[in-house]
């Protein structure tokens, strides 16, 4: 069974940074495109970020140069660090993974609330 734990969201001024983690189990991790979804109240969700297994890394627009997605396939782990937050960054951020034969899987979800 695949698991997905987020960790890390919280609350922190415009222009703060904050540090999402992602730990997986019961999947093989390396093989797996991994990445951070977002939706925000009476918005549809959206790709923020994702690493494909050979460490290929896209951003949405609105967060380039701000966010950096890493991941660590010893751990089995999946970062975003996210810098100069802005308000309309919140959202409850998700972390998931797909497998090689295109399988989704998501993380329970974790808030991010940055307050102007």
């Amino acid at each position: 069974q695949v698991q997905l734990v987020e960790s890390g969201g919280g609350l922190v001024q415009a222009g703060g940074s904050l540090r999402l983690s992602c730990a997986a189990s019961g999947t093989i991790f390396s093989r797996n495109t991994m990445g951070w979804y977002r939706q925000a109240p009476g918005k549809q969700r959206e790709l923020v970020a994702s690493i494909s297994r050979g460490g290929t890394t896209n951003y949405v627009d609105s967060v380039k140069g701000r966010f950096t997605i890493s991941r660590d396939n010893a751990k089995n782990t999946v970062t975003l660090q996210m810098n100069s937050l802005k308000p309309e960054d919140t959202a409850v951020y998700y972390c998931y993974s797909r497998n090689s034969i295109g399988d989704n899987y998501w993380g329970q979800g974790t808030q991010v609330t940055v307050s102007s």
